[in-house]
C-alpha cells in the first residue's frame, strides 16, 4: 500500500508538490506571526525610502519593504527622540499596529507617513520630569545639611579629645551643639526623598543620631571632671633693713 504523501489524494502516478510546513515566530510584544521565509539564493527584500512628517519636521528614513511598523518606529527613535511606546504612526488616515507589515498595508517607496506623540506618554514624561526635579532638589538639600553636620562632627571630636585629656569643657558648649544637631535632624526629616537620595538621607540621619549620642555620653563624663583653677603664687623676699643698707 502506497502512502499518499507526495501524491494527489493518494492517486497513483499523479505527483504533486510536497506539503508546505508553515513556520511561526514570536514577534516583540508576544504576538505569534507567520515567519516570512526567503528562498535560498534570493536577495533580501529591497529598502524603501519613506517620507515622515512629525509636527513641523519633515525627513526621510530607509527601511526594508517587508519590515513591520515596530521596526519602523525603531528607526524613527533617533529622529523624533521618542521611544517606540511613545510613537503613533498614521498611514492613510489610520493608526497602524506594531505587528503590521509595511507592504501588506500598501506602504511603498516614497510613501508619506505621519508620526505623532502619544498623549498619554507626554503626560507620563511631564510627571517624570517633575519627579526628577524633586529628586534633584532633595539631593541638593541633603548635601547642604551634610556640610553642616561635618562641621558639628568636627566639634564633637574636639570635645571628645579635651575630655579624654581630663580637660573640663563648658557644659553650655555641649548642650548648644546637641541642640544644633537636633535642628539638622528636624530639617532632614522634612525632606521628601526616594531612590538614591532616600539612602543618602538615611545615612545622614544615622550620622546625626550618632553624634548626639556621643555628646550625651561626653556630657556625663565631663560632669565628673573637676574644674582646674590655675593660680600663680609669687615668692616674696624680705627687704633688708635701713641699717644694713647703710653698711654698704
Amino acid at each position: 500500500m502506497m502512502r499518499g504523501s507526495g501524491y494527489d489524494g493518494g492517486s497513483r502516478g499523479v505527483k504533486t508538490d510536497p506539503p508546505v510546513e508553515l513556520e511561526w515566530e514570536m514577534r516583540p510584544g508576544g504576538m505569534l506571526v507567520q515567519r516570512r521565509l526567503l528562498d535560498p539564493g534570493t536577495q533580501p527584500p529591497p529598502m524603501i525610502r519613506l517620507r515622515i512628517c512629525y509636527g513641523e519636521s519633515k525627513f526621510e528614513v530607509s527601511v526594508g519593504r517587508r519590515a513591520t511598523f515596530r521596526e519602523l518606529k525603531k528607526e524613527l527613535e533617533a529622529e523624533t527622540c521618542l521611544r517606540q511606546a511613545e510613537q503613533r504612526v498614521i498611514y492613510r488616515g489610520k493608526e497602524r499596529e506594531n505587528e503590521e507589515f509595511l507592504d501588506r498595508c500598501g506602504v511603498k517607496d516614497r510613501s508619506k507617513l505621519v508620526v505623532m506623540e502619544d498623549p498619554s506618554s507626554r503626560e507620563r514624561r511631564y510627571i517624570e520630569m517633575r519627579r526628577n526635579a524633586k529628586i534633584q532638589s532633595s539631593a541638593l538639600a541633603i548635601a547642604a545639611l551634610s556640610l553642616e553636620v561635618d562641621k558639628y562632627a568636627a566639634q564633637v571630636s574636639a570635645i571628645e579629645k579635651s575630655i579624654s585629656s581630663r580637660k573640663k569643657v563648658p557644659e553650655l558648649q555641649i548642650t548648644t551643639l546637641i541642640e544644633l544637631l537636633m535642628r539638622q535632624a528636624v530639617k532632614l526629616d522634612g525632606i521628601v526623598a526616594e531612590g538614591d537620595t532616600s539612602f543618602q538621607k538615611t545615612l545622614l540621619a544615622k550620622r546625626v543620631q550618632k553624634c548626639v549620642e556621643a555628646l550625651d555620653v561626653l556630657k556625663l563624663s565631663n560632669g565628673k571632671l573637676k574644674t582646674v583653677i590655675v593660680t600663680t603664687k609669687w615668692e616674696t623676699f624680705d627687704l633688708p633693713s635701713t641699717t644694713n643698707l647703710e653698711l654698704f
